[in-house]
């Protein structure tokens, strides 16, 4: 006896990402089971398809009568309709001082048994080796972690601990390693290695203002959004 669906069936196998996006009911695929933009025993959509769970006027979870993030309706070829509601900028900024916190303690740990120390001041002189020597451990790490949790579930630690992931704004789903390597690296490099405190003002900051996805410069480079998850 097998479990297979029968040829013919029109059954799909469930999609790995579950935070994906599936086109609605009716379309040329059927969102498989436990996808948090489905709809389970939602009435079938109107004649005309204008009002599917993912379109401007229907009663999707995330993007359905309520309008867009802003306000306004979400029109047919918004990328963000069927996703969470973008997250806020305070509470980015908040998880991004989290993750600095836990990979600058980890920085520290290992490069203090060598004597690397951010700076390292005898007399009149600075030792620009030493310091540059931990820059270099810094962008590593903090690279490392960003690209690793950020593919492997859209979040970092302080991410998750605040309820929010990281999306491909084409179609919402978990980025990729290149994608995540993309935003990890214009985020970390400059704050490693030449301009901390101003780049991350600038970098991250720019989803204070950033309409209408609330993107940083990082998210703008690797085309992905910041959603909440609760």
């Amino acid at each position: 006896m097998t479990t297979e669906p029968p040829p013919g069936s029109g059954r799909q196998p469930p999609d790995d990402d579950p935070f994906k996006k599936h086109p609605p009911p009716g379309g040329p695929e059927t969102p498989g089971p436990g996808s948090p933009y489905d709809t389970p025993g939602g009435p079938p959509p109107p004649p005309g398809g204008g009002d599917g769970p993912y379109g401007g006027g229907g009663g999707g979870p995330y993007g359905g009568g309520g309008g867009g993030p802003y306000g306004g309706p979400p029109g047919p070829s918004d990328p963000l309709a069927g996703m969470p509601p973008l997250a806020d900028s305070g509470r980015r900024t908040l998880a991004r001082v989290i993750d600095m916190v836990l990979v600058g303690i980890v920085v520290w740990l290992l490069t203090w048994p060598f004597g690397v120390s951010e700076y390292d001041v005898d007399g009149n002189d600075i030792n620009v080796g030493n310091s540059f020597a931990q820059s270099v451990v810094a962008a590593v790490l903090y690279i490392a972690y960003d690209t690793f949790m950020t593919a492997r579930g859209g979040q970092t630690l302080g991410k998750k601990w605040l309820r929010m992931r990281v999306a491909d704004l084409a179609d919402g789903s978990t980025p990729s390693v290149q994608t995540a390597l993309i935003r990890a690296l214009v985020l970390w490099l400059p704050f490693a290695f030449c301009c901390a405190c101003v780049w991350t003002v600038i970098a991250g900051g720019w989803s204070f203002f950033d309409r209408p996805y609330k993107q940083g410069l990082h998210d703008k480079a690797a085309k992905t959004v910041v959603v909440s998850t609760g």
